[in-house]
């Protein structure tokens, strides 16, 4: 009798998430792929899909959006008067899905790996006088963080207010000394999303990827660089890390701003907490057009996968990648093996080593669907390669926190920032090319010849694909 009541209520539980799975529309391919994980894993499938394959914060995280601090706004408009009619369809694409408009006269400088970002991010924080935001993803101990706390001691003494949001998950060995350390010295700390036992299936699967700091409203820096000693002292297994960040002063940074204060309200529930700044157009010579590009589970369409398919679709010469984690989506799959059919010179730089095997071998999987089209990849062997670019034809560029995956496109909250100017999309090109030369070419006839245990640990990986 109990083995009958429990298998009804099973059945019925799992009809109930068929239901929602179909109401809300899902990808084909997902709806698929969770039925089958629903029937064939008994309660696992169930467990997998609460944690993974819902959207259950969506209504609530779409309200405290809405009702978060007003978008900034400019009274020229830079679609009308832009000389880039090539990308006017992208920047009202970005502008349509996110209220974020580009703007000019911004100067942006280009900041390779962690040593010359944290110069900069400390040399910005020693010159604030009235406040820094601080937002990271990975938030981890060590030398990094000794200097951090104690300049950051130093700025509240001076009457700067210092706020810091950091990832629950993604930060999890912070250790709650070190908090309570910010605290005592005035930092005022949250979490997103902290890993707690009442709120693991609701909240496991959104995290907050982002990397974002702003100083006075002047300046914003936002890359793929995390608070980790590991980006200038490197890593045991991996060696050194590179990565890629950026320097923003300009009308842009309002944008950031305006980030940064709807991700505070929705861990403080805060309306008051922020005022953004207005952002003054820099004074400097430089003139670069630059467009923020946020997204995160609760907006109504994949903000950055939607930019990047514009990109590659807009491509008429090349199309350079790099990223430790291409996992494409089916449209973005299709996409770049059109471009590079069409003409276009595709190339993807990948790390040759990676800090997840399984992320790895997921990677590796696709490799044979680039190389049928004449993508060509190059594995760069000098450390980790942790940088997130796309650049084409000399003209835009975009580098932020996203991964080309669906976890980036669909779960994870990202910014990245359109470059609209050919002096850093030809600064990037050069790096690419440069970085290319050292690394090595995946040849097509080599890889076919692969051992047959690296295709099936591929095939077998590859079945994970929507989850990492």
């Amino acid at each position: 009798m109990l083995e009958f009541a429990l298998v009804t209520l099973y059945i019925l539980i799992a009809l109930v998430l068929v239901i929602g799975l179909l109401i809300n529309g899902v990808k084909p391919s997902k709806t698929l792929a969770w039925l089958l994980t629903i029937f064939t894993i008994p309660v696992g499938g169930i467990l997998l899909y609460i944690m993974l394959g819902r959207n259950r914060r969506k209504k609530r995280l779409s309200r405290l959006r809405k009702d978060a601090l007003q978008i900034p706004s400019f009274p020229n408009s830079i679609l009308q008067n832009t000389s880039s009619p090539k990308y006017r369809k992208l920047m009202t694409l970005i502008e349509s899905v996110s209220d974020y408009a580009p703007t000019d006269k911004n100067a942006v400088t280009l900041l390779e790996d962690g040593k010359l970002t944290f110069h900069n991010i400390f040399k910005a924080m020693e010159m604030a006088e009235n406040y820094i935001y601080l937002q990271y993803y990975i938030f981890e101990e060590g030398e990094l963080t000794t200097k951090l706390i104690w300049l950051l001691e130093k700025k509240v003494k001076e009457g700067v207010t210092v706020k810091l949001i950091y990832d629950g998950v993604g930060s999890y060995t912070l250790s709650r000394s070190y908090i309570k350390k910010l605290k005592a010295i005035g930092v005022e700390v949250y979490p997103f999303l902290p890993f707690r036992f009442g709120r693991f299936l609701s909240s496991l699967n959104y995290r907050n990827h982002r990397k974002v700091t702003i100083i006075d409203g002047k300046i914003a820096f936002t890359g793929g660089i995390n608070i980790s000693d590991r980006y200038f002292k490197g890593d045991p297994d991996l060696g050194r890390w590179h990565d890629m960040h950026l320097a923003i002063k300009g009308p842009a940074v309002a944008y950031m701003e305006h980030i940064f204060a709807s991700d505070w309200f929705m861990v403080t529930e805060k309306k008051d907490d922020i005022e953004i700044c207005s952002a003054e157009a820099h004074d400097g010579k430089e003139n670069t057009l630059v467009q923020v590009v946020p997204s995160g589970p609760d907006d109504v369409f994949p903000n950055i996968e939607q930019s990047y398919l514009a990109i590659i679709n807009e491509a008429r010469k090349y199309l350079y990648i790099v990223n430790p984690y291409i996992i494409p989506s089916g449209e973005i799959l299709k996409a770049l093996q059109i471009a590079a059919l069409s003409g276009v010179d595709v190339r993807l730089l990948i790390s040759e080593q990676s800090d997840s095997k399984l992320v790895d071998w997921t990677v590796r999987s696709y490799f044979d669907s680039f190389l049928k089209a004449g993508i060509r990849i190059f594995l760069f062997p000098h450390g980790f390669l942790h940088s997130k670019i796309l650049i084409s034809d000399d003209d835009v560029a975009s580098v932020g926190t996203a991964n080309i995956d669906v976890r980036s496109f669909e779960h994870n909250y990202e910014v990245n920032a359109m470059l609209y100017d050919s002096r850093i999309a030809k600064t990037l090109k050069e790096n690419f090319i440069k970085d290319c030369g050292e690394s090595r070419e995946l040849i097509a006839e080599e890889y076919y010849e692969r051992p047959l245990f690296h295709k099936i640990k591929e095939g077998l990986a590859r079945i994970f694909a929507p989850l990492l």
